[in-house]
C-alpha cells in the first residue's frame, strides 16, 4: 500500500512538473499565444502597407496626376515657367516659446 502511495505521489509530482515547467506547460502556452498575437498584429500592419502600395501602383498606372505629384514631391521637379519657392520654418530661439 505504501509503495502504491509513493508511485501515485511520484506520478502526481511528475504531472505537476510538466504542467508548470516542462514542455507544453502553461507558461509556454502563454508565451506562444503572446507570440501569435504579435505576429497577427505584424501581419495586419503589413497587409495595410500592401494595400497602400497597391493603391499607389493603381494610381500610377491609371493617370498622370499621380505621376506628376510623385515627381514634384520626391524629385523636386517643376513645370516650365513655374517658380519654385521653398518655405523654411524660423529657427527656434532658446527660452522663447513658439505661438
Amino acid at each position: 500500500m505504501r509503495t502504491l502511495f509513493l508511485v501515485l505521489l511520484g506520478l502526481l509530482g511528475f504531472l505537476q512538473f510538466r504542467l508548470w515547467v516542462g514542455e507544453g506547460s502553461l507558461a509556454e502556452v502563454y508565451n506562444l499565444r503572446l507570440a501569435v498575437a504579435h505576429q497577427q498584429a505584424e501581419v495586419e500592419r503589413q497587409e495595410r502597407a500592401n494595400r497602400a502600395l497597391q493603391a499607389e501602383v493603381k494610381d500610377l498606372k491609371g493617370g498622370l496626376a499621380a505621376i506628376e505629384e510623385l515627381a514634384r514631391s520626391e524629385l523636386g521637379m517643376i513645370r516650365p515657367g513655374e517658380t519654385f519657392y521653398q518655405v523654411l520654418d524660423a529657427p527656434a530661439r532658446h527660452g522663447a516659446e513658439r505661438p
